[in-house]
């Protein structure tokens, strides 16, 4: 099978406060037929450029889709050419909420609304796919706007309150709590304005109810092996959804990210089944 030549077009998106989402548009050359939008959101510590997400979104753009993916504006990495892999604004990492996630995510789809004469993709075929807390970001924004018709979340949390009664407390008191990265060796440090927008915007921020509330066709993706978020968190999300529009797939023999790496070192066995079930889904 002869593959589509994919075009890349990088550029940068405001946000409402006037942030940028440095955004990569992926789509085949030819054709006169408007695409389909696939619109990725990286997690935790993570990026648009992150291991296998270039790779994954290539492949969706030459199966005939418009595939975007985006730096949230807080997520630590810089602006510039060089560093959009690096963690060089850990000020900035340290001031993200979940509700800023939730907001970039929608100026993005803003952004595509307000340009669609300037790309050939359907405005009206949107499909929403989140890795990790970012699909927990998307499952609340597939929740909140109508615009989204489907929804893909890999290795997805079920809930983003995931700290410890005693965590909180000793996190208020010092005002900051710290994480490190296994990858780069940074302490990378979250302020207590993180807890302070889960307190503040609770019911906007809860995923296991806006998962019952999904109307569209989801699929749920997770690694039976999965130490980082287990997939207990993925039976949790399928067990709130509409089963007849959603279908629940455990990998076996894979962990959080399916066997990739960053820096990438090619696909594995399991991203290959992981990619496989996407293109299926969206071909419907």
């Amino acid at each position: 099978m002869i593959k589509n030549k994919i075009n890349k077009v990088s550029l940068k998106i405001k946000n409402k406060t006037g942030d940028d989402l440095i955004t990569d548009f992926r789509f085949p050359e030819s054709g006169t037929e408007k695409l389909p939008l696939v619109i990725l959101c990286h997690g935790f510590k993570g990026f648009k450029d992150w291991g296998c997400f270039p790779y994954m979104m290539e492949r969706i753009a030459e199966e005939g889709n418009f595939a975007v993916s985006f730096n949230f504006s807080y997520n630590g990495t810089g602006e510039n050419d060089f560093d959009q892999s690096d963690f060089t604004r850990l000020d900035l990492f340290a001031e993200n909420t979940f509700s800023r996630e939730l907001d970039d995510l929608g100026s993005i789809i803003d952004h595509l609304f307000e340009n669609k004469d300037k790309y050939n993709y359907d405005k009206g075929n949107i499909t929403l796919t989140g890795h990790s807390r970012g699909g927990g970001i998307a499952i609340l924004k597939t929740a909140e706007d109508k615009r989204i018709s489907k929804l893909v979340v890999l290795s997805s949390v079920c809930n983003f309150d995931r700290y410890s009664d005693t965590l909180k407390k000793k996190w208020k008191e010092v005002g900051y709590f710290e994480v490190i990265n296994s990858r780069t060796n940074q302490m990378m440090r979250l302020n207590y304005t993180l807890i302070e927008d889960l307190i503040k915007n609770k019911e906007r921020l809860d995923i296991q109810k806006a998962i019952s509330e999904i109307t569209v066709p989801v699929m749920i993706i997770h690694g039976a092996q999965d130490i980082t978020v287990d997939y207990s968190n993925a039976e949790d999300l399928y067990s709130r959804s509409d089963k007849e529009k959603t279908k629940l797939f455990l990998i076996e023999n894979t962990g959080h990210t399916f066997g990739a790496v960053q820096p990438f070192e090619g696909t594995t066995k399991a991203l290959e089944e992981v990619l496989t079930l996407i293109e299926d889904f969206l071909s419907k």
